[in-house]
């Protein structure tokens, strides 16, 4: 699900990224079971084409990226996992013309050795818009495995009823932020014309409630004084955004506002729940 195009024209792992985040490993590299013990993934597979080398840098790479998301969310590590439900590949079972994916099967989220960079918070919420639909829609439509690859973002937009719970509710009404106009009653000017640009490519893609919000989550956070370009890159000088398919400033500073505050309620909840 949601191949995630190379944006940049071909970051390769040898490139510098560019961060101006803490140095959460004091100059020391990591390995990936550094970041399977601080985030709890449930698997790391690395691909058999990856030298020690590029998996020692990629290490690092993706050690600080997820610690940059985890400090600008404002969670605690086992958030970055859904509480340990999703697996990280590199440089494994990769997509043609496809820098990074995210598939529901699994929950796994992967990146390409030579083209992933700046596509992982793209495919981290697509990881988080994935796990989050159960808890928020409840047995009423996820009951006995039905709609397992069924995202949140687009359950919202035809079910009206979810779990009540302040979380949820939040969520909900980030949704809204999302995909609707102020007063509720259409789709926004984002929603509108990424729809418009499909029907004019003759390709659904970019309209897809799923597309739409991972790029307004990749979008808020490059917009944010934290930078990582490994995390994510791309989404405000780029061909894609020429083409005017993220939220415009303005509509991405309410939704990234919505996003920050729910996740920041979310550490805090779970926090309490089980002091993490």
């Amino acid at each position: 699900m949601c191949p995630h195009s190379n944006k940049t024209g071909g970051m390769r792992l040898h490139k510098e990224f560019f961060r101006n985040g803490l140095n959460y490993r004091d100059g020391q590299n990591v390995s990936f079971r550094d970041i399977v013990n601080r985030f709890q993934f449930y698997h790391v597979k690395i691909g058999r084409w990856v030298t020690p080398q590029e998996e020692q840098r990629s290490a690092n790479l993706f050690y600080d990226a997820l610690c940059d998301l985890q400090h600008i969310l404002d969670v605690p590590p086992i958030v970055l996992s859904m509480q340990g439900a999703v697996a990280l590949s590199f440089g494994s079972g990769g997509r043609p013309g496809a820098s990074a994916h995210y598939q529901p099967a699994g929950r796994i989220l992967a990146l390409a050795k030579n083209a992933g960079g700046g596509s992982l918070a793209h495919e981290w919420f697509h990881a988080f818009d994935h796990y989050i639909g159960p808890k928020l829609f409840g047995d009423a439509l996820y009951g006995d495995g039905r709609n397992s690859m069924l995202f949140a973002s687009r359950a919202w937009l035809s079910h009206d009823e979810f779990v009540p719970h302040p979380l949820n509710q939040q969520l909900h009404n980030l949704y809204k932020v999302l995909f609707l106009t102020p007063d509720g009653n259409g789709p926004n000017e984002y929603v509108q014309h990424c729809q418009a640009f499909d029907k004019a490519s003759g390709h659904l893609y970019y309209g897809l409630p799923e597309e739409l919000a991972a790029r307004a989550f990749e979008n808020g956070i490059q917009r944010l004084k934290i930078k990582n370009h490994f995390l994510v890159s791309g989404t405000l000088k780029s061909d894609t955004a020429k083409a005017g398919l993220y939220p415009t400033a303005e509509l991405s500073t309410a939704i990234t506002n919505a996003f920050l505050n729910y996740f920041s309620r979310l550490g805090t909840a779970l926090e309490n729940s089980y002091g993490v």
